[in-house]
């Protein structure tokens, strides 16, 4: 099941219910303790989307809230056990600040921008972002397949789809691996 959470909503419902501009830490910091609340009552294994659509403006320690933080204590699963995240209606300006964070946390998140793609934001050496693109392309993926689709040794592809994982970028579903997108 996929959760949807508008960050707009959360936002005027914790801070002011005429506010939709993400500034200030402790703005940044209500919303999150607020999508954490979300967060710790799924079953896992969870998908979240996080809708930025309604959102005005994102300054940086907003985004280090409600991004970077509440990212890191997903995957280091101390908000939720295996929970996974995407990030969507990204605008061009909230994709910089957010670039920022993960760049911070050495941290990556799968985002929706304004005009319906999905890329990733953060840092991926190639061999997981060659990886990540061909689970996204397919949608679910074997280690087997995708060694042969990237003409690469199992054992390389084996480590990239670890990270990947570790940084709750796909999700492992028995022997396969699965694109959080064909999850929605």
């Amino acid at each position: 099941m996929t959760n949807h959470i508008d960050v707009g909503s959360v936002l005027r419902r914790t801070v002011c219910d005429l506010y939709s501009n993400l500034v200030t830490r402790p703005t940044g910091a209500a919303v999150r303790r607020e999508i954490e609340g979300v967060l710790t009552g799924l079953d896992s294994p969870s998908l979240t989307v996080i809708d930025f659509s309604q959102v005005g403006l994102l300054d940086f320690s907003c985004a280090d809230e409600v991004v970077g933080k509440l990212l890191d204590g997903v995957r280091r699963q101390v908000i939720v056990t295996d929970a996974y995240v995407l990030v969507r209606g990204v605008r061009d300006d909230h994709l910089e600040a957010i670039e920022a964070v993960m760049q911070r946390y050495d941290q990556a998140v799968i985002v929706e921008t304004e005009d319906g793609g999905w890329h990733v934001v953060g840092p991926l050496d190639d061999r997981m972002r060659r990886t990540l693109d061909v689970v996204q392309s397919r949608g679910r993926a074997g280690p087997a397949e995708l060694a042969s689709a990237l003409d690469a040794e199992m054992v390389v592809v084996t480590e990239a789809l670890d990270g990947l994982v570790a940084r709750r970028l796909v999700m492992r579903d028995d022997d396969a691996y699965v694109s959080l997108q064909s999850v929605m």
